[in-house]
């Protein structure tokens, strides 16, 4: 099986379609249509289900998927290994990073990075920690920046940055706005105002809540920190956030949460574990202030 062959799959399989495959491969059409013919023929199964507008993985290319990731990942840990020894770090570095973590900068020590490495070709893309965390297992990031409760994730390597207990945050006319602290069944009936489910501090709560067997309707979600805040400043809900978050400027009130309601949020770099892991992502790793590893 060609390594070649397997790049040409995953790009017509992420895609969905081989003219823009062939595009993002700046090979032709028929190049890479030939390209997944063979593959086929080595397989002896089809790996798509082809129509007129779109191609859809079949059973057998679902599975090939994972697997072929990780092939051309390891693939290309060997030629960053071969480089390394001749101090020549090279290759790809995909960066995951879940908006609003606010612990590292992020952009500058990218930026101290390139200046080091000026032959890796860095990529970043941002989004929620739960879909990074699934891409860091199928070898589509190299590195991420994840909120989690910081539990055990198989066939991941998470490195604490750090960690901040939740809080509750309301409005200054919140009917528990004077109070020293809450618990969560101090919070039946309320509506609250929450992050998209990817996010870290999303999956803390839902967890919390349902752990403590209180509802936790969530009436307004949101993707920003800000909005958040503002929401629960002019109370239209409540929501349970990280000390961090709650430290922003606003109008609204913050109110520890009594001992064990939640568990912490931990902001960790993530990678793969064992041969899997990226010498570009440890090399960005090595980057991180002392105070933050």
């Amino acid at each position: 099986m060609e390594l070649r062959h397997l790049e040409h799959f995953v790009a017509v399989a992420e895609q969905k379609h081989f003219t823009r495959a062939a595009e993002a491969m700046s090979i032709s059409q028929s190049g890479l249509s030939a390209s997944i013919r063979a593959l086929e023929r080595e397989l002896h199964t089809s790996l798509f289900v082809r129509n007129t507008r779109s191609v859809e993985l079949t059973e057998a290319g679902r599975a090939l998927l994972c697997e072929g990731r990780r092939t051309l990942a390891a693939a290309e840990a060997a030629k960053d290994a071969v480089a390394a020894v001749q101090g020549l770090l090279r290759g790809h570095l995909s960066v995951g990073l879940e908006q609003c973590l606010g612990v590292v900068d992020v952009p500058a020590l990218l930026a101290k990075f390139r200046s080091a490495y000026p032959g890796v070709e860095i990529e970043v893309r941002q989004g929620g920690s739960t879909p990074m965390l699934d891409e860091l297992a199928s070898g589509r990031l190299d590195v991420a920046f994840v909120a989690t409760a910081g539990h055990p994730i198989p066939g991941l390597d998470l490195r604490p940055v750090s960690t901040e207990s939740m809080v509750m945050v309301c409005s200054a006319e919140h009917r528990l706005a004077n109070a020293s602290a809450v618990s969560l069944p101090d919070l039946a009936g309320e509506s609250f105002v929450d992050f998209d489910p990817t996010w870290g501090a999303r999956a803390i709560s839902d967890h919390a809540f349902a752990r403590a067997g209180v509802a936790h309707p969530i009436t307004i979600e949101v993707n920003d920190v800000h909005t958040l805040l503002a929401l629960v400043s002019h109370n239209l809900g409540v929501a349970l956030v990280p000390e961090r978050i709650a430290a922003k400027r606003g109008d609204h009130i913050t109110i520890p949460l009594a001992p064990n309601s939640a568990d912490p949020w931990q902001v960790s770099v993530a990678i793969p574990t064992g041969s899997a892991a990226s010498l570009a992502a440890d090399a960005l790793i090595g980057m991180l202030p002392t105070t933050l590893t």
